[in-house]
């Protein structure tokens, strides 16, 4: 049978070796790190540089072929699930540090290097770039811009969008698109690079970012605080902001997490307890300690049953890894694992927990809770099995009032994970009918084909809200 016309063009943009359409590279990137989600892509396609990107994207526009831009596909909302077939761009050849510049103090690299060989290499240097997203052994940088990815030091130093200060992109169009910079001003018309971070590859496909690098803290230190009550541990957060302390991390696991942690990281933790406290300041050696001492007394205060600090930072980065590792250790539990995550205020912590809770007894679910809870962001995380098309309905349902909760308390249906197919149903919930039309007008501006990793982000049907009245 002879080859599409579209994919002999392809093949002799990248060469034969980097255009697959073999039955298992289509598999291969027929999913991402979403359960219940795959369709098979038409090729899969290699670029080494912004120019081979832009000659694959006219190629595409000219037969109307959709394309989908891939990192490590570690995202959790279907963001580069190939639902309308096409072809997926993986762009693990563009890894490159093309600059370190100590006098501006960033970086400039490719898309497709690996998240923590890049922090590694910049702290080698004596800097900083604070965003660690738990999946930055294998996400890429151009995967964490695409979906504006968070992590354990969000609360205090921001996430990806507070770091990429430039971007080179690729629209439909095949032309290049440069914004920003090195520049700590630019308010030279809209803000694209702001716009672009986050945007799902949906507006276009980003070849290079340049990110903005700190000095790194000269001390830090990690604590334990753990609570038999799960409100006071969630009341905890809130108390420590109130009293004006940014902790670097400040991090929250329910006692079914802690279990599944600890009989993955075997590290000693409490299993007699509802919730721990993960707290770590970093910083000036006098304010750390001070802080340290402070959160120790508040945690005290709202009746902690325990609190330890680390005697090493061996042992805090332990605790650290064995917080990452939460995904990792519940999804040996059952087949099926579906990490959430839902966004409120601060002061609403306490509050969302309580909802959580009910919500999973009220369904008959498995929900254990972790998550950054120094910023609001919490994982309720469903152990289940697909096979169970009752169960998986109950569990839809839960994380439906779970979304409708986070809303009600004044939060988001996603505060790092990004919308993709998962949260399409109930974007409208939380930007409104005129948000998603203004949305929509962006998209047809940038893209007006609609071949930009199409079905993500716009759902055909809004989920109709249910209001829950609780009297």
């Amino acid at each position: 049978m002879r080859e599409e016309p579209y994919k002999q063009e392809l093949r002799s943009i990248v060469g034969d070796a980097f255009f697959k359409d073999d039955a298992e590279s289509l598999v291969t990137h027929s999913y991402d790190g979403t359960p219940m989600l795959q369709k098979l892509p038409d090729g899969v396609i290699y670029p080494k540089n912004t120019e081979q990107v832009s000659q694959i994207i006219k190629v595409l526009g000219k037969y109307g072929i959709p394309l989908i831009s891939r990192g490590s596909g570690t995202n959790l909302c279907g963001g580069t699930v190939p639902v309308q077939g096409g072809i997926v761009m993986v762009m693990h050849r563009m890894n490159a540090i093309l600059d370190v510049d100590m006098q501006n103090l960033t970086a400039t690299v490719q898309p497709g290097i690996i998240t923590k060989k890049f922090i590694e290499h910049i702290e080698n240097l004596g800097l900083f770039y604070p965003p660690d997203p738990s999946s930055m052994a294998i996400s890429t940088i151009g995967g964490n811009i695409a979906e504006c990815s968070g992590g354990l030091r969000g609360l205090k130093y921001g996430t990806t969008k507070d770091y990429v200060i430039g971007l080179e992109c690729v629209l439909a169009s095949g032309e290049v698109l440069r914004t920003g910079g090195k520049l700590t001003k630019d308010v030279a018309g809209y803000d694209l690079t702001k716009l672009l971070i986050g945007s799902e590859g949906t507006l276009a496909v980003i070849t290079e970012a340049t990110l903005k690098l700190i000095p790194p803290p000269k001390y830090k230190k990690t604590m334990l605080a753990m609570f038999k009550d799960i409100y006071g541990a969630a009341r905890t957060v809130s108390k420590i902001i109130e009293n004006q302390i940014i902790p670097a991390t400040l991090e929250f696991m329910d006692n079914p997490t802690i279990r599944v942690v600890e009989d993955f990281s075997k590290l000693g933790l409490p299993l007699d307890v509802a919730a721990i406290l993960l707290i770590e300041q970093d910083g000036e050696l006098e304010m750390v300690e001070r802080d340290i001492a402070k959160m120790a007394e508040i945690c005290k205060e709202e009746l902690a049953d325990r609190v330890s600090v680390a005697s090493s930072q061996e042992e805090a980065l332990k605790l650290l890894t064995a917080r990452r590792s939460a995904f990792t250790a519940l999804a040996r539990l059952r087949p099926t694992t579906i990490l959430e995550d839902a966004t409120v205020p601060r002061s609403r912590i306490a509050d969302m927990v309580l909802e959580i809770n009910r919500i999973a007894q009220k369904h008959n679910v498995q929900i254990c809770t972790f998550g950054h809870a120094g910023d609001g962001n919490l994982h309720p995380t469903a152990t289940t099995d697909a096979r169970d098309e009752e169960e998986i309905h109950r569990v839809e349902a839960a994380f439906e009032e779970i979304f409708e909760a986070a809303i009600r308390l004044g939060g988001t249906i996603t505060g790092e994970h990004g919308v993709g197919m998962v949260k399409a149903p109930f974007l409208e919930w939380k930007v409104g009918s005129a948000g998603i039309e203004i949305m929509k007008n962006i998209k047809h501006a940038f893209d007006p084909q609609g071949l930009l990793n199409p079905g993500k982000i716009f759902a055909k049907e809004t989920r109709r809200r249910v209001v829950i009245d609780h009297g």
